[in-house]
């Protein structure tokens, strides 16, 4: 059995798990104006953005030239990871612990900067860490290089969808030798060049109040609102840890991923997600009766909320499991958002409450699902279902459970 031993979180409404869990709980929202740039400009002014973050405070100074905000941020959150876990790597067999984390789009803040560098002032100002910065990998090779990590490592890009795909080739390398692996995903791009590439995809809610902007499976959906960080988890094989003295948060009981390819209309008809759903279920030898919760993808967008509550429905058959959406208060965190949603999942069974989807008055009519609105409700159950879809077609869905019960 798989076992998550340690978390980090870096959100929009709380860095650090226990800022984060306490506003989660409490329908604290962390989406406001940007103030990282000024989106005057731009017809999308709103971002979860994570607040209160001093890289210098908390990173060695010789890390801050060479890193992005996004790879600070995801440093910060393997810290507290290994941190919770109580795993020093360097009391372990040296390549017994490895990195795999998810990315949408890497460095971009870092490369939009060097590229003014370049344009404004010439090559010869154009930073030489610009050679890695940008690159998908670099959250996975800090973390590596920052912990001596030497294990079988990599990175997984398939945008949302990415931090469930990441803990699962995770779950994959914990054999053999291998006793640990760090993973997850933190990422972020607001700055003009992120922003550009996001508007350009159509899909960002373009209202300024932030209790109305972001609405999944609510009749006055508008759109998405995006955000940066998300989570790192340590992942463990339950004998390992046993052998530590950890007490695991949960188990990783069931993981699947399925494609469906823009010919046969991306995530909208919502046939690959529920494919996900049945096999990472059949993955965690599990029924639909035994998931006491599903954290949703909540995409805001009409068709693709209607194709998500479709599949879920398919599944587990109109309200009959409860659903929520906690990125309602952190906006979607790209590569980030569904490896917080783990974390947000983990956290849950370990104090047994659903965390609510705030903002959103009732759902859509002819939806069918029992969406958690308002305030956060019992857990009754010892598994829960975490989904999530990138853009172009990729799904995945993640069974995390109780180690034991208690």
């Amino acid at each position: 059995m798989k076992v998550v031993t340690g978390l980090g979180v870096a959100a929009p409404n709380g860095l650090g798990v226990p800022e984060y869990w306490r506003a989660a709980q409490h329908g604290i929202s962390g989406i406001r104006r940007i103030t990282s740039f000024d989106p005057t400009p731009y017809p999308v002014a709103l971002a979860g953005q994570v607040p209160g973050f001093d890289a210098a405070a908390q990173l060695p100074s010789r890390l801050l030239p060479q890193t992005d905000r996004m790879t600070q941020l995801s440093l910060v959150a393997a810290q507290e990871a290994l941190a919770d876990a109580a795993l020093d790597p360097a009391t372990l067999p040296r390549y017994s612990v490895g990195v795999v984390t998810a990315s949408s789009a890497g460095g971009f803040e870092f490369g939009q900067r060097e590229l003014q560098a370049l344009w404004g002032q010439g090559s010869r100002h154009v930073s030489a860490y610009q050679s890695f910065a940008w690159f998908y990998a670099v959250n996975t090779g800090q973390i590596s290089i920052r912990h001596g990590l030497r294990g079988p490592s990599g990175v997984l890009v398939s945008e949302q969808a990415g931090g469930l795909d990441a803990i699962g080739q995770a779950c994959r390398q914990l054999r053999g030798d291998v006793q640990a692996m760090v993973t997850g995903g933190v990422d972020g791009a607001l700055c003009p060049w992120g922003w550009t590439a996001q508007l350009s995809g159509g899909l960002l809610s373009t209202c300024d109040d932030p209790a109305r902007a972001f609405l999944p499976f609510s009749a006055s959906a508008s759109g998405q609102v995006i955000g940066e960080g998300g989570a790192i988890l340590v992942l463990e094989d339950a004998a390992s840890a046993a052998a530590r003295g950890v007490e695991p948060y949960g188990a990783v009981t069931g993981y699947a991923a399925t494609f469906d390819g823009r010919r046969s209309g991306g995530n909208a008809t919502g046939t690959g997600l529920r494919r996900a759903i049945e096999q990472a279920l059949t993955s965690a030898r599990l029924t639909p009766a035994d998931i006491g919760l599903v954290l949703a993808d909540g995409a805001g967008v009409a068709d693709l909320d209607r194709a998500e509550a479709a599949a879920i429905c398919a599944v587990f058959g109109p309200s009959q499991v409860p659903v929520s959406v906690p990125k309602t208060m952190t906006g979607r965190l790209l590569a980030g958002g569904a490896a917080l949603d783990v974390a947000t999942a983990l956290l849950a069974l370990r104090d047994r409450v659903i965390p609510p989807s705030i903002n959103v008055d009732e759902c859509a009519e002819g939806l069918g699902i029992d969406l958690v609105t308002g305030a956060s409700q019992p857990l009754r159950k010892s598994s829960v279902l975490v989904l999530a879809r990138g853009r172009g077609g990729f799904n995945a869905a993640v069974v995390v459970s109780r180690a034991t019960e208690n």
